[in-house]
């Protein structure tokens, strides 16, 4: 039986945005985010992180680093009491650093790589799954994998929305104030109505 993920991407949407997170002491969780995660496990969706780092190939860190920030992110949301199913990241850049990762590759958002993985890995449904994400990268990304996507104000999200309208080449089928408003969303998407005595 084909699973349903929903997917997240890191810096801007779970996690604040502050640029390149060169030190594990610059990744922090927005405010909602481990609630939001939970809430994603409890509606029996795969938990799973999708983010652009190439931050590697441009030579300000390395895939040690992303490992490092990602298991301190997984350790938050488990003592939050949630859970991350899988964290996929894409080093590359198609013109910065050297090759290996100077690379025109499928896994870099809006290309839905990433997601595509995910589904074979995991046997996720990709069409009854969803993209979260406060960029048009991950948009696009989602849109791509024929995922739904959710659009978040966080991070670059609400300059986006509000001074860059014209840049969205895809539309999400929702926005939403952040992450947990995101999942909220989804989730009641499909959870039937109440049935009401008469």
């Amino acid at each position: 039986m084909s699973r349903r993920a929903i997917f997240m991407d890191r810096d801007g949407t779970i996690c604040d945005e502050v640029g390149y997170v060169n030190h594990v002491s610059r990744s922090r969780l927005l405010p909602n985010s481990i609630e939001a995660i939970r809430l994603v496990n409890r509606a029996g969706y795969m938990a799973i992180v999708a983010t652009n780092q190439s931050g590697v190939a441009r030579g300000l860190f390395d895939e040690a680093l992303v490992g490092h920030v990602h298991r301190q992110l997984a350790s938050w949301v488990e003592a939050g009491g949630g859970r991350l199913d899988a964290l996929y990241y894409c080093p590359h850049h198609p013109h910065e650093g050297e090759p290996p990762y100077r690379a025109d590759c499928d896994c870099r958002k809006p290309r839905p790589g990433m997601l595509e993985r995910a589904a074979r890995e995991h046997g996720i449904d990709l069409s009854g799954s969803w993209m979260i994400g406060d960029g048009l990268v991950d948009l696009e990304a989602g849109a791509a994998a024929g995922a739904g996507i959710v659009h978040v104000l966080t991070g670059y999200g609400r300059g986006l929305a509000e001074n860059q309208p014209q840049r969205f080449r895809v539309h999400p089928q929702h926005t939403a104030i952040d992450l947990l408003d995101a999942v909220r969303w989804i989730v009641a998407r499909e959870t039937p109505p109440p049935v009401t005595a008469r």
